[in-house]
């Protein structure tokens, strides 16, 4: 007897939406209907900023059916992803357990790629969405002040309580965080391998640190010569065209008519590149920067300010 191919696939997806389940949460952190989550960690639950509505008397609601107490314990509207911390006290000892932890998919997402949105809407379980990947792009501005270094594009349909649920392949396995709080309107995922990164530095610090110079610049070729001075291959940088006041980089010695070519050895084209690369660790510190004046190259130490 032939196999049937459409009975096989339909059996595989079954199969990835229940173990993605296991690890797929309610949250109830604010007025109206509930939202999603995703267990990254064995206490830990990853979810979508803008679902956030409060600090503490949240629930979640794991994938055995277990309601659990848990609070916010960082958050980032730039990237609209919260991270809560379960509370283990809030179930008898005998029963004290925690949710499934996420797997993130081995290899990357690809254009063409059937996939899966999952959300736990309601205390009636799993729901999923199913379609392909459109796009993968970034880095791009998120409006609200941060910026994602990559997204992926789908044509699933994001029913409402799907923001912080998963986006996954025909494993189970997690592409990324899905989030419709961007001010775009529609669904986008945030890859996984961007989101982890940012769950762990919330889980550490409960925010995540922007940095700034306090430059105004556009986009301008390099010519030959410049290229040479900073031995690579590089085709545009930020010209300089303002400084704010008591800002960090007139402070460090940069003036109107520079162009900004690098931070760290690493060459920024676009003002885009210049805020990725202006978060995390390297703010309140000393940032090495690749100036170009006159024509001549300049490493400038700079004190990176917070915004």
């Amino acid at each position: 007897m032939s196999k049937n191919i459409f009975t096989e696939l339909s059996n595989a997806m079954a199969d990835a939406v229940e173990q993605a389940g296991k690890f797929t949460v309610l949250v109830e952190a604010r007025r109206r209907f509930p939202a999603s989550g995703i267990a990254f960690a064995k206490d830990m639950i990853l979810t979508a900023d803008h679902v956030v509505e409060r600090d503490e008397d949240i629930k979640v609601l794991l994938g055995d059916g277990t309601e659990i107490n848990a609070r916010l314990i960082g958050r980032d509207p730039g990237t609209d992803l919260a991270v809560l911390k379960l509370d283990p006290s809030a179930l008898p000892s005998a029963a004290r357990h925690s949710a499934t932890p996420a797997e993130v998919a081995k290899t990357p997402a690809r254009v063409g790629q059937f996939v899966l949105a999952i959300g736990r809407p309601s205390k009636n379980g799993i729901e999923s969405s199913f379609g392909t990947i459109n796009a993968i792009g970034g880095p791009v501005r998120t409006g609200r002040g941060g910026m994602l270094e990559s997204y992926i594009k789908t044509d699933v349909i994001s029913y409402p309580g799907f923001s912080g649920g998963p986006l996954i392949n025909g494993e189970g396995q997690v592409f990324g965080i899905n989030t419709s709080g961007f001010r775009s309107g529609g669904a986008i995922t945030i890859p996984a391998e961007v989101a982890w990164i940012i769950a762990e530095t919330l889980t550490k610090y409960g925010r995540i640190k922007r940095g700034y110079l306090g430059i105004r610049s556009q986009t301008v070729n390099i010519p030959v010569e410049g290229q040479q001075q900073l031995n690579r291959k590089q085709e545009t940088g930020l010209l300089i065209v303002g400084l704010e006041l008591d800002s960090p980089a007139g402070k460090g010695g940069l003036m109107v008519g520079d162009i900004l070519a690098g931070v760290a050895d690493e060459a920024i084209e676009h003002h885009d590149e210049l805020f990725t690369r202006l978060s995390g660790e390297v703010v309140g510190k000393f940032a090495s920067l690749d100036v170009l004046r006159g024509g001549k190259l300049q490493v400038m130490d700079v004190v990176v300010g917070e915004r």
